[in-house]
C-alpha cells in the first residue's frame, strides 16, 4: 500500500509541476539549441553514446539546459546521478556523497555523476575538496554555473574537466520548444487546447530572449490567464501576453561576468567613437540598476587614458559629470551621463600620455633608487650650496632632468616622433563644440 500511495503521489506531484520542469527534456533527441554542445559527432556526444563520461562544466546563461544535460547526462550512462547545489550545501555534504560513491563502486561496480549546481558558490577550498576524488574517478562532476570558469572555478579543477558552452537558444529552438509544450498532452497544455494569436507568440519569442524557462513560464502564466472560450479553446492574445511580460528583467549581475562584458562594451563603444552603441550600453546598465557613480567614475578614467591630451577638456567635463550624478542623483543624471558619453566617444583619441606613464613606470620598478641630478635638489642652506645642490651641471648629451643612467630615455613619444610605438584609436576630428 505504501508502494502505493507513493506512485500515486508522485504521479501528482509531476501533473502540479511547473510547465517547465514537466517539459524537460528526456532525451538528448529532445535537448534543442545547443548542437554544438551535444549534437550528434560533438565529443560529448559520442563520449555519452560509449558510456564514457568525463568530467564536465557547463558554462552558460540560465534557461539553456544545464540541469537538464546533466540529468541526460547520467540517464546516458549507467551511473547513479548526485545533485547538490553549491548555495546550500558543504564540505559535509560531499563528504557524504563520497562514502556513498566509494560503497557503490565496491559493492555494485557503479560509477557516480555528481551534479554541483551554482560551482561558483563554493569557494577555492571547497572546491579543491573535489579534486582528489575526481582525480581517482570516485566522482565524474558534472559542473554548472552562469559565470565564467576561468575566474569562478580553481586551475587544478579546470584543467581536469572540459568546459561545455551552452549558447542561448536561437528563435527556431524556441519555436521548437513552444511548439512541443502547446501540442503535448501528457506533459504539456495539449488538453487545454491553448493556441497563440501570431503577436503573442512574436512576443513570446521576444521577451524569452534565449531562456527555455522564461518562455515556459510565461506561456503557463498566459495560459492559466486566458479563459476557455465556448468551444473550450483558450486563445491568448497580444494583451494578455504583454500584460505577463509587464516589464522584462535585463540580464545583469554587478558582481558577475556580464558586468564587465557590458561595461567593457561601453568602454570601447566610446574608444571606436561610436556615441550610438556608447549610449546604448550605458542605458543597459542605468536600467539593470548599475550606480551612475560607477559609469561616470570609468568616464573620468577614459577622458585621460584615452582622449588625453587631444582633448585636455574632456576630462574637466568627465568630473563635472561625476559631480552632477552625486549632486543630482537617479533619474535625472542620466542626462549627464549620456552628455559626457556623448563627449567622450565624438572626441579625438590619444594613449601617448598614458602609454608614456607605463613606460616611466616600468623604469621606476626596474631600476634601484637612482640618485637625484645635483641641479635639481633643494639647496635651503649655504652648505648643501656649496656641496653643489641647485647649481646647473654640466652633463653632455642627454635629458639632463632624468638620472644619470636614464639620460637617454624617452618616455612621452609625441604623435609621429621617431621610435614612437603609441597609437591614436578613434575619431581623429576636432573635438565637439560645448551646447
Amino acid at each position: 500500500m505504501a508502494d502505493l500511495f507513493t506512485e500515486q503521489f508522485d504521479r501528482e506531484r509531476a501533473r502540479d509541476a511547473p510547465l517547465a520542469d514537466r517539459m524537460r527534456p528526456a532525451t538528448l533527441d529532445e535537448f534543442f539549441g545547443q548542437e554544438s554542445a551535444v549534437g550528434p559527432g560533438t565529443v560529448l556526444r559520442r563520449a555519452l553514446e560509449q558510456d564514457e563520461l568525463f568530467s564536465i562544466i557547463l558554462w552558460g546563461p540560465p534557461g539553456t539546459g544545464k540541469t537538464t544535460l546533466a540529468r541526460l547526462c547520467a540517464a546516458a550512462t549507467r551511473s547513479t546521478f548526485v545533485q547538490l547545489s553549491a548555495v546550500t550545501s558543504g564540505k559535509e555534504d560531499l563528504r557524504r556523497v563520497v562514502q556513498e560513491a566509494e560503497q557503490r563502486r565496491a559493492y555494485h561496480q557503479k560509477r557516480t555523476i555528481l551534479f554541483l549546481d551554482e560551482i561558483h558558490r563554493w569557494n577555492r577550498a571547497q572546491q579543491d575538496g573535489l579534486l582528489p576524488h575526481v582525480e581517482q574517478g570516485v566522482l565524474t562532476l558534472v559542473g554548472a554555473t552562469t559565470e565564467n570558469p576561468s575566474f569562478e572555478v580553481v586551475g587544478p579543477l579546470l584543467s581536469r574537466s572540459r568546459i561545455v558552452v551552452l549558447e542561448r537558444l536561437s528563435e527556431p529552438a524556441l519555436e521548437r520548444i513552444l511548439d512541443r509544450a502547446l501540442t503535448d498532452i501528457e506533459r504539456g497544455l495539449g488538453e487545454r487546447r491553448v493556441e497563440l494569436a501570431p503577436e503573442a507568440r512574436a512576443l513570446l519569442i521576444l521577451a524569452a530572449n534565449g531562456d527555455a524557462r522564461t518562455l515556459l513560464n510565461g506561456l503557463e502564466i498566459a495560459a492559466k490567464a486566458t479563459p476557455p472560450s465556448g468551444d473550450g479553446r483558450r486563445l491568448v492574445d497580444r494583451r494578455i501576453m504583454a500584460d505577463v511580460f509587464q516589464r522584462q528583467a535585463l540580464r545583469y549581475d554587478k558582481s558577475g561576468e556580464e558586468h564587465y562584458n557590458i561595461i567593457s562594451a561601453f568602454i570601447k563603444s566610446m574608444r571606436a567613437s561610436d556615441p550610438d552603441a556608447a549610449l546604448y550600453w550605458m542605458m543597459r546598465m542605468v536600467e539593470s540598476g548599475e550606480d551612475p557613480l560607477f559609469i561616470a567614475r570609468r568616464m573620468v578614467i577614459f577622458a585621460s587614458e584615452d582622449v588625453g591630451v587631444a582633448d585636455p577638456g574632456a576630462l574637466g567635463l568627465a568630473v563635472a559629470c561625476f559631480k552632477a550624478c552625486e549632486v543630482i542623483g537617479y533619474p535625472e543624471c542620466r542626462i549627464n551621463l549620456g552628455h559626457a558619453a556623448v563627449y567622450l566617444a565624438r572626441a579625438p583619441k590619444s594613449r601617448h600620455a598614458y602609454e608614456a606613464i607605463g613606460r616611466a613606470q616600468d623604469d621606476v620598478r626596474r631600476t634601484l633608487n637612482e640618485p637625484v641630478p645635483m641641479h635639481l635638489r633643494n639647496a635651503p642652506t649655504a652648505l648643501l650650496a656649496e656641496l653643489g645642490y641647485g647649481t646647473r651641471q654640466d652633463h653632455g648629451q642627454g635629458n639632463e632632468n632624468l638620472p644619470r643612467t636614464l639620460a637617454a630615455k624617452r618616455y612621452w613619444l609625441a604623435p609621429g616622433a621617431a621610435g614612437s610605438t603609441a597609437r591614436t584609436p578613434g575619431s581623429t576630428e576636432s573635438a565637439p563644440a560645448a551646447e
